[in-house]
């Protein structure tokens, strides 16, 4: 189950969730560098982690799920953030430099078309990165947190999707090496547990980072949509029948015409 955006705000205004933001934020700066008069887009609840590169990009955009909610941002200027469905994204082809998942992958409702989407509107050369709970680690098993919700990925399982949807995974980093508790204990041994976990037990973080290319190179493949959204009116209006006429739609006589045409044959003879 997904939480909504009251959840997730109440979450990160905990001291557990300001840890989780500080070890989220320092795999992140390993990955991406400054971005530079580029275009960066947030899809799913990436806001915490924005801030820290609006500042260089010509532009930061802030998409949230509708499933989920949206919330203003950022504080105090004007509203950055929409409102969209994940396979019906809001931008034109191209458009996006780089994109940052949080919150988003675990929870998609068709991971194919989603991604099909992203690919849309990143670049030629375009950067995913990615935020996913771990299927090894300790934080996909408690639900208290964001991270014990949804589908969480494996190294491998994700390295495949994401060859299937035409991006190339670059980089690859971790966090959140501590349990998700809220005592004092864990909070004051939290850092040394962190920089433990990523020099020698990577393999059993919290989360998964991923960077990832737009490929353009190869064929793109067909694939058909299956939930796009069709709106049916209520009353539909009815073809009237023509009179005097004894066929159905596909040309054929009815049984009525049949058995009409047997009798008559019959009075004649």
């Amino acid at each position: 189950m997904q939480m909504d955006i009251v959840d997730l705000r109440q979450f990160y205004a905990t001291p557990l969730g300001a840890m989780a933001r500080r070890s989220v934020q320092l795999a992140l700066t390993s990955l991406w560098k400054p971005l530079t008069s580029e275009r960066l887009v947030g899809l799913g609840y990436a806001t915490p982690w924005l801030d820290a590169f609006r500042a260089d990009a010509e532009r930061t955009l802030a998409l949230m799920p509708a499933r989920q909610g949206a919330v203003h941002w950022p504080f105090g200027e004007d509203c950055a953030t929409a409102l969209v469905f994940d396979e019906d994204l809001p931008l034109a082809d191209a458009s996006i430099d780089r994109m940052l998942l949080v919150h988003a992958l675990e929870h998609f409702e068709n991971v194919d078309e989603a991604l099909s989407e992203i690919w849309r509107v990143l670049a030629p050369g375009g950067k995913l990165i990615i935020v996913v709970p771990n299927r090894r680690g300790v934080w996909a098993r408690m639900e208290h947190t964001p991270y014990g919700s949804g589908r969480p990925w494996s190294g491998g399982q994700l390295s495949k999707l994401l060859r299937s949807h035409m991006f190339t995974p670059t980089s690859w980093s971790d966090a959140l090496h501590f349990p998700p508790s809220s005592k004092k204990l864990a909070s004051r041994f939290a850092p040394t547990m962190e920089r433990f976990g990523r020099r020698f037990v990577p393999a059993f973080a919290g989360v998964l980072v991923v960077e990832a290319t737009k490929q353009v190179y190869q064929g793109l493949p067909v694939r058909q949509r299956q939930s796009r959204r069709v709106f049916v009116p209520v009353l539909a209006p009815q073809g009237a029948s023509s009179t005097g006429s004894n066929t159905n739609r596909t040309g054929r006589d009815t049984p009525s015409a049949k058995n009409a045409g047997v009798s008559k044959r019959k009075l004649v003879i």
